[in-house]
């Protein structure tokens, strides 16, 4: 899928270090960074530009991973796997605190569902490969749901959203932000959200040649991101204010996810390799993936 925006430079090529192409997703630290300029600041005395461009999920942008558009990003927990097992040349740099409350399976406020196991045979929309994807599965088998009982709708958040309001499908997995404007613009009910089943971490991924060649550019993204992470934690009505108008999302909203969003960037450890690779078997068991991976061989794991 064709990436919906770009901006701050008509380049597409990474000519010798001087152009940092950044996909992003609508919602997440990289966004702020991008509203606060400060990668570009930092960068700026090295004769280094910055080109963002946004896509719609996770799956769409690590497309652009593999084909070369791009050289660093943000994910969710799935998307990086059937990368990995489509050959991206991806490397796990960096993730979020986990967030399990910033994904939920949403009815409307009128539906005869009442929990997960009401799910079965009715049409649950989701976006194919994501995080809400693997959320989904795992909530199915919580309530003793087989995955084959349900009928997937794969739509992007915004065609989903649109089916979901006109009732074309009986559920919506989703994340925030889309998640929270949703909920609060229908009246939608949650019938399940991720708490003490999914971590629904953010990853920050980067292009295998990208992270060998230009090691100290990748440190700079890593200690920009962690910034502006923390001016975000302590700054949440200014942050949902710069985000509001790029992200077209109303304040009130965003202020709402950020405050329920636990912060904080970690180094890869150990216990999320393993947590990854339990993300991989079960779409391998499921037979959605098309190859085993061994997550460990792409992760750039700290002790």
């Amino acid at each position: 899928m064709a990436p919906t925006s770009a901006t701050n430079t008509s380049t597409t090529q990474n000519v010798e270090g001087k152009v940092i192409r950044v996909g992003y997703q609508k919602f997440g630290t990289l966004n702020i960074l991008k509203a606060k300029g400060n990668l570009e600041q930092r960068l700026k005395g090295q004769g280094v530009l910055v080109q963002w461009t946004q896509f719609p999920a996770g799956p769409q942008l690590l497309e652009a991973l593999n084909a070369g558009s791009i050289d660093f990003g943000h994910t969710g927990e799935a998307p990086p796997v059937f990368a990995q097992a489509a050959g991206a040349p991806l490397v796990y740099i960096a993730n979020q605190t986990p967030n399990p409350k910033g994904e939920a399976i949403l009815v409307r406020k009128d539906s005869s569902i009442q929990s997960v196991k009401d799910l079965k045979g009715k049409k649950v929309a989701f976006n194919k490969g994501s995080n809400v994807h693997f959320f989904l599965v795992q909530a199915l088998k919580e309530a003793g749901v087989k995955y084959e009982e349900i009928q997937p709708v794969f739509l992007p958040p915004a065609d989903a959203r649109a089916a979901f309001e006109q009732g074309t499908v009986d559920a919506w997995v989703i994340w925030d932000p889309f998640f929270t404007a949703a909920k609060r613009a229908t009246e939608a009910r949650v019938i399940r959200d991720g708490e003490g089943l999914v971590a629904n971490r953010e990853f920050y991924l980067a292009a295998k040649p990208f992270t060998e060649k230009y090691p100290e550019q990748v440190k700079a993204i890593v200690e920009e991101i962690e910034k502006a992470d923390a001016w975000a934690r302590a700054n949440v009505k200014e942050a949902a204010a710069q985000l509001s108008p790029q992200l077209g999302i109303e304040a009130p909203v965003l202020e709402e996810v950020l405050e329920r969003r636990p912060s904080g960037v970690q180094a890869i450890k150990p216990d999320v390799v393993s947590y990854q690779q339990q993300v991989a078997d079960t779409f391998l068991q499921l037979g959605l993936l098309p190859k085993s991976v061994k997550v460990q061989e792409v992760a750039k794991v700290q002790q």
